[in-house]
């Protein structure tokens, strides 16, 4: 097993490691977002493309809202008119009428702005939205190894999951009702002021102890829809964790110890839910008896005031409605806060994850098809030629090329994952062109971290590498990864046909060669034997597959790819001894002509190795072929001859 796995936090049921609760760092508590204008911001970056739809959008919140305001104004003249037609016999109504029509048409146009908004709104969101999941995927692409050996995959999907779904809300709904309310609010105080100040200023007083109920109430709420999200992520990345390893689960029987720590999980994630409602819930019915009470004042006091005629039936019953109005766009306001709190703190876990740095790629260095000319000249095509070259744009602009022969050395190379853990320490070693070369050694001695360092998952703390006599950090990362193809022990396949994942590793490769590459794999005996063949659908990670088999179409797949070098990381590790011999010529095959890095606990698939080096705390120890180090009586022979087994 690799020392990256060796890294990696524990996926079981088992305690917590130095990381805290499951969901590592990307889930730490916090009781707001840190900066609503900051994110807010970067949220309307991305509704630039929508402007024209957005300045729609905003007049239509603008008419809708104002349509309601000036549509309760209505009710003043309406009943005044009324008023005076009492005790008349044939009152004249086509001024009743009118104000009616008139009344009609301003809600009409309200209803209308209301939909086209709405409707506007739904496609701004979505939209908006896919562009975010795009931009989070594309960085995700971009993102070092380092960050997914750090990171679990549930707190990485909590990111496309919950954090996005909580943006809907804000997008659709939070911003829209900010802009109505703030205009209702608007609207309807002037008009409030226009019919009566006296009763304005009751209902600013009315309106701070409404503020002070939200202040209160919703801030302390506010914490807990935070960690609610928190708890949620937590929870849905330990059922992901447990639907991956339920094999492991059932082979230890901790099937008990699983469903403890989930109901664990789910009681927390109850318990920050259950709080976070009983404070919204508490919220509502406050608002709404406090805007109750402030109508009942309203109207007392109106009412006072008609008695002694210093305003009239229509303007109290205009003036009642404006309260409801008035206190309305708050308890909204109030309703949505937690949401919209919950909404952007998620927004902030979204653009943190965006902001962390890319993987940096200084190179300049790239991989071209090449034609070899009999006296050595090397010059570039576009057609496969099965030669490769590095090309090299000199400052000067002239462009030179060195041939790829897959020749890799390792110079005084010093690396840790961890600044204070050394791993490889001062390792040194070459590897000739068409040289097959195996590492072995106990795990964690160093073997992957080999690998993990020729195609630049890592960068070397100090020394070098040299590929063909070139730096590989003066290589394009794309380029040096397309020279090389690695089979891993850990065998990983996509939702498709076999033969799609064959082709996974050159994508422009013909069926003849995909089939080619599974003959050369041995695997062609088994995929023929398969429901539908090559077009056979594979799902769940190739669940309908053997382990072995799985890795035999791993092996295709580098196969395929046709790389100058082969990195083969355990890549028998789960075939059997039997399939192992049938495959070795075929594997000859492939490997012939290319350099090959063979890391392997079974002995035997390295006997023919060009070079074998024994690998122990970071450190080269041996270095020769299998009767060399048989010779030497030292670590290798102790451990071929079984005296020392490999942990």
């Amino acid at each position: 097993m690799s020392e990256v796995r060796d890294r990696a936090p524990s996926i079981g049921p088992g305690p917590r490691g130095p990381r805290g609760p499951r969901g590592g760092p990307g889930f730490r508590s916090m009781d707001r977002p840190k900066d609503v204008k900051k994110t807010l911001r970067r949220l309307l970056a991305y509704m630039k493309e929508y402007r024209l739809q957005l300045v729609i959008v905003f007049f239509s919140l603008i008419i809708s809202s104002l349509a309601g305001v000036a549509g309760t104004y209505f009710l003043r003249p309406i009943i005044n008119g009324l008023v005076a037609y009492v005790g008349q016999d044939n009152p004249d109504l086509s001024g009743f009428i009118r104000t009616l029509v008139i009344m009609g048409v301003i809600y009409a146009a309200g209803t209308g702005a209301t939909y086209l908004y709405n409707r506007l709104m739904l496609n701004v969101s979505t939209g908006t939205l896919r562009k975010i999941r795009i931009d989070l995927f594309q960085h995700m692409q971009d993102l070092p190894i380092k960050y997914y050996d750090t990171h679990t995959h549930g707190e990485l999907m909590s990111r496309f999951t919950n954090d996005v779904d909580t943006l809907r809300e804000i997008l659709s709904r939070g911003l829209p009702m900010l802009v109505t309310s703030a205009v209702t609010l608007v609207g309807v105080f002037v008009m409030m002021l226009v019919i009566s100040p006296i009763l304005t200023i009751l209902v600013v007083i009315m309106l701070f102890f409404m503020l002070f109920a939200v202040k209160q109430i919703g801030g302390r709420s506010a914490s807990f829809f935070v960690r609610q999200q928190r708890d949620l992520g937590e929870l849905n990345g330990y059922i992901e964790e447990m639907i991956v390893g339920q094999k492991v689960v059932k082979v230890f029987c901790r099937e008990e110890k699983a469903v403890e720590e989930f109901e664990r999980l789910n009681e927390k994630l109850r318990r920050s839910a259950s709080s976070a409602h009983t404070f919204a819930g508490i919220l509502m019915p406050i608002m709404a008896n406090l805007s109750y009470i402030n109508y009942a004042l309203s109207a007392s006091v109106g009412a006072a005031l008609a008695i002694a005629g210093r305003i009239d039936i229509g303007s109290i019953a205009s003036f009642l409605q404006y309260t409801r109005s008035f206190s309305r766009p708050i308890n909204e306001v109030s309703q949505q806060f937690n949401t919209l709190l919950a909404a952007l703190a998620g927004a902030e876990r979204i653009f943190e994850m965006m902001d962390v740095q890319p993987e940096v790629d200084e190179g300049s260095v790239t991989l071209v098809n090449a034609e070899i000319a009999p006296d050595g000249t090397i010059s570039e095509t576009d057609r496969k030629t099965g030669k490769w070259a590095w090309k090299r744009v000199n400052p000067d602009g002239s462009v030179s090329y060195v041939q790829v022969r897959g020749d890799v050395r390792f110079e005084n190379v010093v690396f840790g994952y961890e600044e204070n853990k050394t791993v490889l320490k001062n390792v040194s070693f070459y590897a000739k062109p068409g040289q097959k070369i195996a590492l072995v050694g106990s795990t964690g001695a160093g073997k992957t971290t080999i690998t993990n360092l020729i195609n630049r998952f890592y960068d070397v703390q100090s020394g070098r590498i040299l590929y063909d006599g070139i730096d590989v950090r003066e290589i394009k990362k794309d380029d040096l990864r397309r020279s090389l193809a690695m089979v891993l022990q850990d065998t990983h396949l996509f939702t498709g046909t076999v033969r799609d994942n064959i082709r996974y590793g050159r994508l422009d490769a013909t069926d003849e060669e995909v089939e080619r590459a599974a003959k050369i794999a041995n695997a062609d005996f088994f995929i023929s034997h398969l429901p539908q063949g090559y077009d056979t659908m594979l799902a769940g990670d190739g669940a309908n597959l053997s382990q072995g088999q799985r890795q035999l179409l791993a092996i295709a797949r580098a196969a395929v790819a046709d790389p100058p070098v082969l990195i083969l990381d355990e890549a028998t590790s789960s075939i059997d001894t039997r399939t192992e011999r049938l495959i070795q010529s075929g594997m000859d095959k492939l490997m012939e002509g290319r350099t090959v890095f063979v890391i392997a606990h079974r002995l035997s698939t390295v006997r023919n190795a060009d070079a074998i080096m024994v690998i122990e705390n970071g450190e080269i120890i041996e270095r020769g072929n299998h009767d060399q180090l048989i010779a030497q009586r030292g670590r290798y022979y102790q451990l071929y001859t079984g005296m020392f087994e490999l942990e």
